[in-house]
């Protein structure tokens, strides 16, 4: 571990952050130059903007000490976001914990699959005559910081969501989210075994429990023996329970979309985000049930399958 020792009793931000740059990029963080900026920003509650026209600005004492411990801890390989404690995903900032798994960007693809497959029903209101639209009623499971059900919230002002996880500390993290979007009071959080349960448990409104109209997933899918090809700081630091799916990592992926087969009306939509290399198989999951259409796969930007969706016939 590099010396945590500020370089001196006060420094400017220019400096700070050159040696930062560099205590980073010796022991081969990766985006070293973006990890020292956002802790400086974190450490001085101060933006981009503000670092880049103050650069002689001198840093107290107290603050370049508690800069540099967190150098110091990401050097050693702890996340960027949980030493700031927030994510950004979908345009809005999310608390996150070690108890949750961080919201990537190719999640997003997820939230784009979704609004897409929805079509004018994710519209709160009917273009044609000016009614509102039905109520949807959404399930995103393994919601750990709850980053899919808060942005679908967002966009779905008409959506009823139920947000499963395994792990009560997660959606501890992601009611707070919830309730810091304004949205907790249209997602249900449950502690459960991805939608086992749900049907019955379900009290989002007071009326009866009825059928999803789209369910969503990042489900956990990296192999077991793949966990040694981790980054250090996605193999010691992130949720286990969030990351591994079985001995292949696409053992999840049928139970899932049994239950959700289960759970959707007819013209329901299951969206479900991919591991590397899981397409094919998990295309021959659908073929299985039989009781699938319009199974789709999408690509993300480095033109990797990364979305499937399909339709409950």
């Amino acid at each position: 571990m590099p010396d945590a020792q500020p370089i001196a009793n006060a420094v400017d931000v220019r400096a700070a952050l050159k040696e930062a740059i560099a205590r980073l990029r010796a022991t081969k963080v990766s985006s070293d130059t973006l990890a020292a900026e956002l802790l400086l920003m974190h450490t001085l509650g101060r933006d981009r903007t503000w670092l880049y026209t103050h650069p002689e600005h001198r840093i107290d004492p107290a603050a370049v000490d508690a800069y540099f411990k967190l150098i110091a801890r990401r050097a050693a390989g702890e996340p960027t976001q949980y030493l700031t404690g927030k994510q950004e995903f979908w345009g809005l900032e999310f608390e996150v914990t070690p108890a949750v798994l961080i919201p990537r960007p190719e999640t997003e693809h997820v939230i784009e699959v979704a609004l897409a497959r929805l079509g004018e029903h994710g519209i709160k209101i009917n273009m044609k005559t000016g009614a509102p639209s039905p109520a949807l009623r959404v399930a995103d499971v393994g919601t750990g910081s709850g980053c899919l059900a808060v942005a679908l919230a967002h966009e779905l002002p008409h959506a009823e969501i139920v947000a499963t996880d395994i792990s009560a500390t997660a959606l501890e993290v992601a009611r707070r989210n919830a309730a810091k979007h304004a949205v907790a009071g249209r997602i249900q959080f449950l502690e459960a075994n991805l939608l086992e349960g749900v049907f019955q448990r379900s009290q989002v409104t007071n009326h009866e429990p009825r059928l999803f109209d789209l369910v969503v997933s990042n489900p956990p899918y990296i192999a077991d023996r793949d966990a040694a090809s981790l980054p250090v700081e996605v193999r010691h630091h992130e949720p286990h329970s969030a990351l591994f799916g079985g001995a292949t990592g696409i053992e999840i992926y049928a139970q899932l979309i049994q239950q959700a087969g289960a759970l959707l009306h007819p013209g329901g939509i299951l969206v479900l985000e991919l591991g590397h290399n899981s397409a094919d198989k998990v295309c021959k999951m659908f073929q299985v049930e039989r009781h699938w259409a319009n199974v789709s796969i999408t690509n993300d930007l480095a033109g990797i399958p990364r979305v499937m969706a399909a339709e409950r016939a």
